[in-house]
């Protein structure tokens, strides 16, 4: 074997072996300081004003009137996050540890992409496990479909517990 072709292999091997300590350093890091949550409203301008201020953005379409003692409020009860209160305004909500979630969960059973709480057209809210691995459970059931949720009933995503109130 040539003298260059030996240099190039060490190099080489040098560069696998520097590869691999970086990832492993990377891997502790996480599992010591875990993931990085971001405030949503500190990234982005408030509101209406900020829509209007962005061409070619459309307005919001005006929201719908919620039937008499249907919930308004999603609560987390239980979890990292407890006592964080998302206003139901008819849009969708995004659960899981992707950072442009609705709500961010920082929790090792729960996935980028966990779950979604959306209203159907008759004011009811639904409840859908997006394919996480470790599933959603709505009152000790884990679901299988998207399915409604009556008021006050736990939907458990890993150690967080949300519950929809009035």
């Amino acid at each position: 074997m040539s003298e260059l072709t030996l240099t190039v292999m060490r190099l080489g091997f040098l560069a696998v072996l520097w590869l691999f300590v970086i990832v492993a350093v990377q891997v502790i890091r996480s599992d010591l300081f875990g993931t990085r949550v971001t405030q949503r409203g500190s990234r982005r301008g408030g509101g209406a004003a900020a829509a209007a201020q962005q061409p070619g953005r459309q307005p919001a379409p005006p929201q719908q009137r919620q039937r008499r003692g249907a919930p308004t409020k999603l609560v987390v009860s239980e979890g990292t996050l407890t006592g964080t209160t998302v206003t139901l305004a008819g849009q969708t909500i995004t659960l899981g540890r992707a950072h442009d979630s609705t709500i961010v969960l920082d929790d090792d059973y729960a996935s980028s992409r966990h779950a979604r709480i959306y209203p159907d057209r008759d004011g009811q809210w639904i409840v859908e496990d997006l394919g996480s691995t470790n599933g959603t459970y709505l009152d000790r059931t884990r679901l299988t479909t998207p399915t409604p949720i009556p008021p006050g009933a736990p939907i458990r995503i890993g150690k967080t517990v949300i519950e929809l109130r009035k």
